[in-house]
This record gives C-alpha cells, sequence and structure tokens, in this order.
C-alpha cells in the first residue's frame, strides 16, 4: 500500500504539468518583417498576436487576431494551422538623392504608416520543452506611407516561440 501511494505521487503530478495548457507565448520572427512578438491565447482555437517589427528602415506595430486549426493533421497532433488578419501602424524613412550642377546630395523623408494585415502558416509544437517552431506568410497592404498604397504579398518567415 504504501508503495502504491508513493509510485501515485510520483506520477499524478507529472501527468496534471503535461495536461495543462499554455495561456502565452513570446518569440522572435525572422523574416521581411522581423521582430518580436506576444501571444495571447483566449482558447484553443482563438489568439490575439502583437508583433513588434523591423524592416527596410521602418518599425511597425502589428494587432493580429489569429485561428488555430488543431486537427487538419491525421499524422500529428503538434502540427497547427494558423491563419488570421489584423492591423499596422508605425513609421519609416527613407533617403531621396537628388542631382544638380554636377553636385549630389541626400533628403532625408520619413511617413506615417498604417495598413491591413493576413496571416498564414503552419507551427509545430514541443509540448516537452515548450516551444514552438513556424514558418508563415503575412502578406500586408499600406494605405500609407512612401507609396500612397503599398503591397507585399511575400513576407515569408520563420517563427520561434516560448510557451508559457
Amino acid at each position: 500500500m504504501k508503495r502504491f501511494l508513493i509510485l501515485i505521487i510520483l506520477l499524478v503530478p507529472g501527468h496534471i504539468i503535461l495536461a495543462q495548457g499554455f495561456n502565452h507565448a513570446i518569440g522572435i520572427r525572422g523574416g521581411l518583417s522581423s521582430g518580436f512578438e506576444y501571444r495571447i491565447y483566449t482558447n484553443d482555437t482563438n489568439s490575439y498576436k502583437f508583433l513588434l517589427s523591423t524592416g527596410d528602415d521602418r518599425l511597425q506595430l502589428h494587432a493580429l487576431k489569429e485561428f488555430h486549426q488543431w486537427d487538419m493533421f491525421n499524422f500529428t497532433d503538434r502540427l497547427v494551422f494558423v491563419y488570421g488578419a489584423g492591423i499596422h501602424a508605425g513609421f519609416e524613412s527613407w533617403d531621396e538623392v537628388h542631382h544638380k550642377n554636377n553636385t549630389s546630395w541626400y533628403d532625408t523623408h520619413s511617413a506615417l504608416i498604417a495598413g491591413l494585415d493576413g496571416l498564414a502558416g503552419l507551427e509545430y509544437i514541443f509540448y516537452e520543452a515548450p516551444v514552438s517552431i513556424g514558418f508563415e506568410v503575412k502578406p500586408y497592404f499600406n494605405f500609407l506611407g512612401r507609396d500612397f498604397f503599398d503591397v507585399e504579398l511575400f513576407d515569408f518567415a520563420f517563427t520561434v516561440k516560448y510557451l508559457f
């Protein structure tokens, strides 16, 4: 009886720890829009992502609503399809070159950026670690900035996140 109780005490806490989910994730994104991201899970199929990204002399804050499809792949329950949409705002700067009378000079300009984002990707979750790695595409449309209307359809990136 004593051995049985010791066995239960040793096995049950480990099972409870593995059964608990995660509510937050923090990570990095490496791609055209590289940066740091924070995710809040509202339930198993929904989350909100906040991304602070840089790239091409710009800084942006993104807010996205994400949906998680857990049962798309029969061979594993750790591979998740993630899709969603959101908005972004920030600023960008660029240099403009001028030439006149064998002289050239640069003018630096800056502008506000605002637009819409899309998101589609795959994440693999390592429950033992708790870490996830992913590959995603985040097309976006800028309505303000250097070009009044700018479209980027191929913003691919790798992500690594710590789940807690």
